[in-house]
């Protein structure tokens, strides 16, 4: 007689006792509960006050009263642009973000549209005083600020056309510097 290698199919589930259901639902329930966390997490913004997803302003084209405060503009400079304005060759790294190619200088601007740049203008402002050596409140916009310490500067306009946030970081070894050459990429931006 052949002897099956496979053992016989069960034709039924095996009783559990409490103590065994006991034990199976805590790491069912962690992992519903991981699950869940993990789903959310993408739907809240890395900064910005709390509270305010500035993504869903961002994407806001309804149409309302002033829909045209409502549209996210496009990046406002090309890797030319940017070599020239830093005064050093920059590649386009896709999503207006310039590098140097070798890893160490950048710049990154982020667009939105000008309500979602309004809800988060203080938020950011104050954070900067926070992270910066020095903040400077500017006369170009709606409203606008720029940042900088010895290896990084930031600057933000908020305009009819939209709202920009330039980052940038090892162009220079100074304050000074930074403030320089954030004011020259600020001016350039069509506003």
């Amino acid at each position: 007689m052949a002897r099956h290698t496979l053992p016989p199919a069960r034709t039924g589930a095996r009783p559990r006792t409490a103590r065994a259901a006991r034990l199976g639902l805590p790491p069912l329930l962690l992992l519903a509960l991981l699950g869940s966390a993990a789903c959310d997490a993408g739907d809240t913004p890395a900064a910005g006050p709390p509270g305010v997803n500035a993504d869903a302003a961002e994407d806001d084209t309804s149409g309302g009263d002033d829909a045209a405060n409502s549209v996210r503009p496009p990046c406002p400079f090309t890797a030319t642009q940017v070599s020239e304005l830093l005064g050093q060759p920059m590649k386009d790294e896709g999503n207006c973000a310039f590098g140097d190619g070798k890893g160490v200088a950048s710049l990154t601007v982020t667009t939105a549209s000008t309500l979602a740049g309004e809800a988060t203008f203080d938020y950011e402002h104050e954070q900067a005083g926070k992270r910066y050596e020095r903040v400077v409140d500017l006369d170009l916009g709606d409203q606008s600020y720029l940042a900088a310490k010895d290896v990084a500067g930031e600057a933000v306009l908020i305009s009819d056309k939209g709202s920009y946030t330039l980052t940038l970081s090892s162009i220079g070894a100074d304050v000074a510097g930074y403030e320089q050459t954030l004011r020259r990429l600020l001016d350039a931006i069509p506003a």
